[in-house]
């Protein structure tokens, strides 16, 4: 029996004749996720601001407006509401009440009692409550936390190779965290710790798909020194492109179903978990290997093992 082979032997692609395309794509993708983080922000969830979240499924779509009046006459605070996945499905964000916890829960109580009276078939699928201390140590946490990996993922990759592949590394990690920040700027998605796990486990499999690449491109400048540097990286990339597309693949169909039939407790996770994967893979393949011409990688500069 034949074995799958999604490239053929001997694929011989010019990925180095795209770079400029592909640079400027990268430039464009970065600046309009550099914008759209400016001008519209993300939509934070209860985890970094605080509050109260309340997820409520309903039995036929209802109107966020009427809804959010109705929230509103209970006097508990100003309500923000923003519908999750269908029609269906309703987040409704409070502030969180003066007092204990035991407040927030009676805020709460009177949320399901009030929405119960009016829609008997409503289902509450998920409660939160975090308070603005709380909220604020999480928020600095997930920063440090993105900001170490990569800067952890840079001082790697010199220190393996060299530094014109670390600059390359940077600018593509870089390039992947921004563009999942500004998909979620775009699409008003929640959010929350799960996308900040998202975001480093995106970072590491980034990573791992660049140093393969890199490690083809330094084992190759020591075979063909006389060889052309960008038709080194073509040869170096086409080598390791079997292993690339199938990892790829295989994650991609996998996080393609889950986005499909997870539901939408998973659904934000996912989708950055599936856009980190095809930007990845293409900042891999087009952009941080490339890079490495301007950077003016030459064979002696190529650490040995």
């Amino acid at each position: 029996m034949a074995l799958l082979r999604i490239v053929p032997d001997n694929t011989n692609i010019r990925f180095v004749r795209l770079r400029g395309i592909a640079f400027l794509l990268t430039f464009i993708l970065t600046l309009a996720s550099v914008a759209l983080l400016g001008v519209k922000g993300l939509n934070l969830g209860v985890d970094f601001v605080g509050g109260l979240m309340i997820e409520a499924h309903f039995e036929k779509p209802v109107e966020l407006d009427t809804l959010r009046r109705d929230i509103n006459r209970l006097n508990i605070g100003e309500a923000s509401l923003q519908q999750i996945g269908t029609n269906n499905n309703v987040s409704i964000r409070l502030p969180l009440p003066p007092g204990d916890e035991s407040a927030s829960q009676k805020v709460v109580k009177i949320v399901q009692t009030s929405l119960s009276q009016q829609f008997p078939n409503v289902h509450f699928e998920r409660v939160d409550t975090v308070s603005g201390k709380v909220s604020g140590e999480l928020m600095r946490s997930g920063i440090i936390a993105v900001l170490l990996a990569i800067a952890g993922i840079v001082i790697f990759t010199w220190l393996r190779f060299e530094w014109q592949f670390a600059v390359s590394t940077f600018v593509s990690v870089a390039h992947d965290v921004l563009v999942i920040l500004g998909f979620f700027a775009l699409t008003r998605m929640e959010f929350d710790l799960n996308i900040v796990a998202a975001i480093l486990t995106i970072a590491g499999y980034s990573i791992n798909d660049k140093i393969v690449i890199d490690d083809r491109i330094r084992e190759n400048l020591r075979k063909f020194r006389k060889m052309d540097l960008g038709s080194l990286i073509d040869l170096s990339v086409n080598e390791t492109l079997p292993r690339t597309v199938m990892t790829s693949f295989s994650m991609i169909l996998v996080l393609g179903i889950l986005l499909i039939f997870g539901g939408d407790a998973v659904r934000s996770f996912t989708a950055a978990m599936l856009l980190g994967v095809i930007v990845g893979t293409y900042s891999s393949i087009y952009v941080s290997s490339s890079l490495l011409i301007f950077l003016n990688l030459r064979p002696k500069t190529a650490k040995s093992e």
